[in-house]
Formats: C-alpha cells, sequence, structure tokens
C-alpha cells in the first residue's frame, strides 16, 4: 500500500493537485511504517489488544517505535545529513494536512523526501517490511 500511495500521489502531483498529493505522500510512509509493524505480526498468532489499539495511530513517531526501529531511526539521523533533512520534511506530515491547502513546493519536497534514492525515507522503511 505504501508504494502504491506514494505512486498515486505522483500522478496527483503530475496533474498539479498538490494538497491530495502532500497527503497521499505522508500517507505512504505512515503504510510503511504499519508495514514494518505488521511484519512483526506472527501467521496464526491474535496479537494482544493494546498493540492493536496502539496501531491504530497516525504520529509517524509513535509508528517507528512500535515498528522496533527507533534505535536505527536515530542513529541514521546522526550520521546522514541527507537522511536527516528528509525526514526533517516528512515528520512534519500530519492526518491533519487533508485539511490544509499545499503548494506544490510543500507536496514536491515531501514527495521527494520520501523517494529520494539518498537518504528516502522509503528506501530506509523497505528493509524493515
Amino acid at each position: 500500500m505504501a508504494v502504491e500511495r506514494l505512486r498515486e500521489s505522483k500522478l496527483l502531483l503530475d496533474q498539479k493537485c498538490f494538497s491530495g498529493a502532500y497527503y497521499l505522500a505522508g500517507y505512504a510512509i505512515e503504510c510503511a511504517l504499519k508495514a514494518c509493524i505488521a511484519k512483526q505480526i506472527k501467521s496464526h498468532e491474535i496479537p494482544g489488544k493494546s498493540f492493536v489499539n496502539e496501531f491504530y495511530v497516525h504520529d509517524l513517531e509513535r509508528l517507528i517505535k512500535l515498528a522496533e526501529i527507533e534505535k536505527d531511526h536515530k542513529s541514521r539521523l546522526k550520521s546522514d545529513a541527507d537522511f536527516k533533512i528528509n525526514w526533517t520534511i516528512v515528520q512534519a506530515w500530519t492526518v491533519a494536512a487533508r485539511y490544509k491547502p499545499w503548494t506544490e513546493a510543500e507536496a514536491t519536497n515531501l514527495y521527494n523526501a520520501i523517494n529520494n534514492l539518498k537518504g528516502g525515507i522509503l528506501t530506509w522503511l523497505q528493509q524493515y517490511w
């Protein structure tokens, strides 16, 4: 779903639908983090209710903790300048972004921060799902 949401974000960017593009790009990261978390759930096992309830949030920092990649995230922020710049852009996204108009520059910057091969957030997350 993360890759699909990002693809849809690019289509919206190309059609100059910047607010939708911005929202979907950020949502792609939420989906990617949730994929990382889902990988922890064993087949034929029902996770605890508190775990499931925590999973249903739109807070990227909290999802990083649930995905158990917080240590690597902090390490990357310290050691990779491109990653740090990209994360600064991505972390500004919230689910409330859907209620705000976004400019072409803002939508493009978010899309690029996620999709960049050098320090891109999606590339980093893909190793965990």
